[in-house]
């Protein structure tokens, strides 16, 4: 006889119900994702709504996404249901409402106030789901900091706020929740966050892979430097050093093992490669969008201004990479390595859409049109090979992987308004560079190691977007004030702001490819930050010799500065790895950073002594004697 479990029919349909839910969940999702997508896409070519309008609908995408993707645990849950409903009514009223709101004057209706209250838990708690708790806990602080400043400390004392105020200063103006930040998330970044979803989805990360091997494989050290280019091709693409790490990591950190390379130390260098994508034009980080809109200059100008430096960074970690290879005596992938000439001729014509948009920059159109532009014509070039071509199903694929992509920019921009709101709320920004500049005693030298300090340590934990956001807010007010250039302060703590992703004791892009490399966390990040200190010295060019970043200077200035900056990276790569064509002795090391360190000074004559300095050490290492060099000895 058999006999009925109705215990094991209830669990069998619970476990029913929660797979069915879940496929809700996951098909609204991807509808979802796709229609944010569209409509970005649509306003872009079409024409942007209102501000007031765009920024809320962008912002109502990201949240209801977030809590449809990033559940509170397995399955659907009804808290989850009832924070997509606050995320739809709170935006949805800024968007149909805006216009009665502007009219009103500030004046806060009773409703709104719950609105706003409900509005704004809910970006908190998106921001805790999608980036962890540092950024949230920062905006709630400044939360707490306009309602209670009264018993903030003497110097940061203000008179406090009501949650009325509160509420429409960070809800239901542009100075909060939907500030310049969520504006450019609206725009720019998210059409080229949309532009590298296509580009992978036409096998562009393959292309970039293989076009890195054939360049550089074969050489010393080669992974390595495999690792470099491909990084960097990427990394200026989608923005984020993490997601570059995850991406070209799971590719180049197996490789740098297999060539000999240690755990730590192909962590570090594909850390370092990542982070740097951010300074390459042609598109940068969203940080350099916002850049944009803060200076009030076009895109282009940025571009022009970071091109230097990059090339100066990625030169510095190819170095160091190179020198070290070959001391240690690191080879290269030999016959493994595809040619350049197959690489370009099976997809080389990927770089067309790339061109297309490098073009559009430098011709003066915005941003958002050369996105626009560039990932119609990936698709359309895309299709000239089959291997390579996007048929509906791919193109709706990368219509939704865009918009995923797009949000944990979104949702950092978001919540980064509540520093930004607070700040400008209660004068914040000023006090907080007065106060920096009584610690420096008004020395420009320190109030810039102050500086570049706070970058790093506000960056602990920080997407490097929230990080420029609010550095920028701190910071660079205390910089103006000591008549440095706008643009200047802000590319150095940009610079900065993203170093904070390499630089221990927190550093995202480090722990995440330790965790691909299966290495020690701090390991790697101390190995990261040997392999980019040789540019930690570039940022005080951007002040003191503003000619770096094509600020004010002639053509031979700008030649100078460069020439003067490049030798000086060369010298500090050789001492910080030992090696110049041979072992190097410890004297020589420790001449060869006194060299490359006047070549950094802002004076003519001692730059060009660090330069001479720096070439006749180059030159005795390769034919000195005992005192200078140590003969190498090949390992076996």
């Amino acid at each position: 006889m058999v006999f009925s479990n109705p215990a094991g029919r209830e669990d069998a349909s619970l476990s029913c119900r929660a797979s069915l839910l879940d496929n809700v969940r996951t098909n609204t999702a991807f509808a979802l994702c796709v229609a944010m997508s569209l409509f970005h896409l649509y306003t872009a070519g079409i024409g942007l709504l209102q501000t007031p309008v765009q920024r809320a609908v962008h912002v109502g995408f990201v949240l209801v996404l977030v809590f449809l993707l990033y559940p509170l645990r397995r399955g659907w849950r009804w808290a989850d249901v009832l924070l997509v409903i606050c995320s739809i009514v709170g935006t949805g009223y800024i968007a149909l409402f805006s216009d009665a709101i502007a009219l009103r004057g500030g004046k806060v209706l009773p409703y709104e106030l719950v609105l706003g209250t409900l509005t704004l838990a809910a970006v908190l708690e998106a921001g805790r789901r999608v980036l962890g708790r540092t950024l949230p806990l920062l905006g709630l602080a400044f939360l707490l900091y306009c309602r209670y400043g009264r018993y903030a400390p003497s110097i940061f004392m203000h008179r406090g706020y009501s949650l009325e105020r509160i509420v429409q200063h960070m809800y239901l103006t542009t100075e909060g929740v939907f500030g310049v930040a969520v504006g450019v998330s609206s725009t720019f970044i998210f059409l080229f966050i949309l532009f590298g979803a296509f580009l992978s989805g036409s096998g562009g990360a393959r292309f970039f892979n293989n076009l890195a091997l054939s360049l550089t494989g074969r050489s010393p050290g080669g992974p390595a430097k495999v690792a470099i280019v491909a990084s960097g091709l990427l990394g200026t693409i989608n923005g984020s050093s993490i997601a570059n790490v995850a991406t070209t990591g799971a590719f180049t950190i197996p490789l740098m093992k297999k060539a000999g390379y240690t755990p730590e130390e192909a962590g570090a260098i594909e850390a370092c490669a990542s982070t740097g994508g951010q300074l390459m034009p042609p598109i940068m980080g969203a940080g350099a969008f916002v850049m944009s809109e803060f200076l009030n200059v076009p895109y282009a100008r940025i571009l022009s201004a970071a091109l230097v430096p990059a090339l100066l960074y990625y030169a510095g970690l190819f170095l160091n990479v190179h020198l070290r290879a070959r001391r240690t005596g690191l080879k290269g992938l030999g016959g493994d390595a595809p040619k350049v000439r197959e690489v370009l001729r099976g997809d080389g014509h990927l770089l067309l859409p790339l061109l297309l948009i490098v073009v559009m920059l430098m011709r003066a159109y915005t941003p958002l049109k050369a996105a626009f532009w560039g990932i119609l014509v990936m698709v359309g070039v895309a299709g000239l090979r089959r291997h390579t071509r996007m048929g509906p199903r791919l193109v709706v694929k990368a219509l939704a992987d865009g918009a995923r992509g797009a949000l944990g920019t979104g949702i950092a921009c978001a919540v980064v308004g509540f520093v930004v709101g607070g700040s400008s709320l209660t004068a914040l920004g000023p006090t907080l560079s007065d106060n920096i500049l009584d610690l420096a005693g008004g020395a420009l030298p320190s109030t810039l190691f102050l500086a570049m300090g706070a970058c790093l340590l506000l960056g602990m934990g920080l997407p490097t977007t929230a990080n420029y956001i609010v550095t920028s807010t701190v910071v660079v007010p205390a910089l103006v004030k000591m008549d440095v250039p706008p643009l200047s302060a802000h590319m150095f703590v940009f610079y900065f702001g993203i170093m904070a992703d390499i630089s221990p004791p927190v550093c995202l892009a480090s722990f995440t490819a330790a965790g691909i490399a299966g290495a020690d966390a701090a390991r790697t990040g101390a190995r990261a930050l040997l392999f980019a200190l040789t540019s930690f010295l570039l940022p005080y060019l951007f002040i003191y010799s503003p000619a770096i970043l094509m600020e004010g200077g002639s053509p031979l200035s700008v030649l100078e500065v460069s020439a003067g900056a490049a030798v000086g990276i060369v010298a500090f790569a050789a001492a910080l790895q030992g090696w110049w064509g041979v072992r190097l002795s410890v004297p020589l090391r420790t001449a060869a950073l006194a060299a490359g360190a006047l070549c950094f000074v802002p004076h003519t004559p001692l730059r060009l002594a660090g330069i001479l300095a720096s070439l006749g050490l180059g030159y005795a290492a390769r034919r000195g004697g005992s005192f200078f060099v140590k003969e190498s000895r090949v390992r076996k």
